[in-house]
């Protein structure tokens, strides 16, 4: 009897009297991946709603003390008609420039300052923004399980604007996402692979 080549695809068993791993066409079988996490491991969307209004809480705060700011500080001009109609007295109320600055530039200016580091920083560092700390969650990267960093995280509120300026409808379904989602996540998060987890 002649020695004949082994078929091809054919591997020998190892030593040891274990079986040869499954193969794929020559090429053994890639190992699992980590199991898929029930929707119960991801932040609930009402939770995230708290969040988020918890969040925009001072931002609006902010924005209003500007507001009392330049309705407080209204002046009232008078003048007295001396022309040939004698009509008397005019008084008129108008904004004061304090008022004008206060609402229109500094109030403003503090609220984007505190959505920057609410939103931007505080989350992207910590994974944590004042309303997802408070809701004990935080936002991470679905890849490295990790907060996503400055740069991300507002990257993430601008497309949330974006969606918003679109007739509020994307914003709108976006949002509502995790009502139906296996991970819970919003389009945004789709988009950016991030991921809400409990504390």
């Amino acid at each position: 009897m002649t020695d004949q080549p082994p078929p091809s695809g054919y591997f020998p068993p190892p030593p040891g009297g274990y079986p040869p791993p499954p193969s794929l066409g020559g090429y053994p079988a890639p190992p699992p991946g980590p199991p898929a996490l029930p929707s119960e491991a991801y932040t609930p969307w009402l939770s995230r709603v708290f969040a988020w209004l918890i969040d925009y809480v001072p931002f609006y705060l902010i924005v209003g003390i500007g507001l009392a700011v330049l309705w407080a500080t209204r002046e009232t001009a008078c003048v007295t008609d001396i022309s040939e109609y004698d009509l008397g007295e005019f008084c008129a109320t108008g904004s004061s420039t304090i008022g004008q600055v206060s609402a229109l530039f500094i109030f403003p200016v503090l609220a984007l300052v505190y959505l920057v580091w609410n939103l931007g920083y505080r989350q992207g560092v910590t994974g944590c923004s004042v309303g997802k700390s408070i809701m004990k969650f935080r936002l991470i990267s679905e890849k490295t399980g990790k907060p996503i960093g400055f740069g991300m995280s507002l990257v993430r509120e601008l497309i949330y604007l974006v969606f918003n300026g679109a007739c509020g409808l994307p914003w709108l379904i976006a949002v509502l996402f995790p009502l139906w989602d296996a991970k819970r996540q919003t389009l945004v998060d789709k988009i950016l692979s991030t991921v809400c987890v409990p504390l």
